[in-house]
Formats: structure tokens, C-alpha cells, sequence
């Protein structure tokens, strides 16, 4: 499970954005989003995590990785 600090996440919208960007690299993912935390946590990943931060990068949102839980 990985989690992410995404600061200019602030509406359902950006939810489903971030969320779309996840699921596209990474179909299998589970992409909790947490709006009044800024938290997007995604578990069941195939791939190395860094594409995680490309791809919400990507979608226009700056991203901080958080310390990855078990």
C-alpha cells in the first residue's frame, strides 16, 4: 500500500481524475482518496510505485510520496 500527499486535491473532480490516472496504469489498483486530507492511498500495485507519482504528476496535480505501508 502506498500513499500520497496530493495538496491540490480539493473536489470530487480531482478525485476522479487522479483516481482515472491510477486505474489506467494500474487496472488492478484500489485508489482510496481522502479530500479533507489531501491522502490518496493505492494498494494492490503491480508496477513500481514512482509510475504512481508520474501519472498524478502527469495529471496536473504535484504529488508527495508518504513513507509506503505494509
Amino acid at each position: 500500500m502506498y500513499r500520497y500527499k496530493v495538496e491540490k486535491m480539493g473536489c470530487g473532480g480531482c478525485a476522479k481524475s487522479i483516481t482515472r490516472a491510477v486505474l489506467a496504469i494500474e487496472p488492478g489498483a484500489s485508489v482510496e482518496v481522502d479530500l479533507r486530507a489531501k491522502l490518496v492511498t493505492v494498494s494492490d500495485v503491480v508496477g513500481p510505485a514512482d509510475r504512481i507519482v508520474q501519472v498524478i504528476a502527469a495529471a496536473g496535480y504535484p504529488v508527495e510520496p508518504l513513507l509506503a505501508a505494509a
